[in-house]
């Protein structure tokens, strides 16, 4: 909190306390809400290959949210030649973005590690006949 002056009129103090904590509380988010949110909005993404969404598919690597509600989602394709590396991250950003509580978005895209069959979820595994 800093910077409050510890002289003068202490009712003026507490009431600048008092702002200081309202201003915490309106600005507090949960995060981890807000990434539960996030990765809801994420399941509803599939790859028009594949009858499974991008998050079971194991292509989601890491979802971060930091206290401005700015994301970074870390993302990678079933392969670099994939034909929608270019509208599926696109698509990722503009539904995350499309969360009332998120300010900004950047998705990036990785090849390391790449992707494999392992990363998928057991239920994508079931779902595509793999179990």
């Amino acid at each position: 909190m800093g910077g409050l002056i510890s002289q003068g009129n202490s009712a003026y103090k507490q009431k600048a306390i008092n702002y200081i904590r309202m201003s915490e509380e309106i600005t507090n988010i949960d995060t981890q809400a807000l990434g539960e949110k996030i990765v809801r909005v994420i399941k509803t993404i599939y790859d028009p290959e594949i009858p499974v969404d991008i998050y079971e598919l194991g292509l989601i690597y890491d979802v971060l949210v930091n206290e401005d509600t700015e994301v970074k989602i870390l993302m990678t394709l079933t392969s670099p030649n994939c034909p929608v590396a270019e509208s599926l991250p696109m698509e990722v950003e503009e539904k995350v973005k499309s969360i009332d509580e998120i300010k900004d978005v950047e998705v990036e895209i990785t090849f390391d590690p790449p992707w494999t069959k392992d990363l998928m979820s057991e239920e994508a595994k079931l779902e595509l006949g793999m179990l």
